[in-house]
């Protein structure tokens, strides 16, 4: 029960990126259907993009965790920039 809450408290700091990339997940998805991106592609390349990211997660951790505040910045900063992409075409439609 101890290795999993030293497992917890290693990578605390990465549950705000965890959380902010899966809301990024859902604007870039209302990008592609507003866009009329081809589900079949999207889905292969995001099942691809998700093994990449694994293995830079498995062996990258250790040398990010000196810098999980830049990166969950970083990371908050360009789904704020993105959500605000998503929503201008609309915005401009509805005007």
């Amino acid at each position: 029960m101890s290795s999993f809450k030293d497992f917890v408290n290693e990578h605390k700091p990465f549950l705000g990126l965890l959380i902010f990339g899966n809301i990024e997940n859902l604007v870039l998805s209302a990008q592609g259907v507003i866009e009329g991106a081809n589900p079949i592609l999207v889905a292969c390349l995001s099942i691809l993009v998700v093994i990449i990211w694994q293995f830079i997660g498995v062996f990258g951790t250790k040398s990010a965790m000196k810098y999980s505040r830049h990166i969950e910045f970083i990371g908050g900063f360009a789904i704020f920039v993105l959500g605000i992409q998503s929503m201008l075409p609309l915005i401009n439609h509805l005007l």
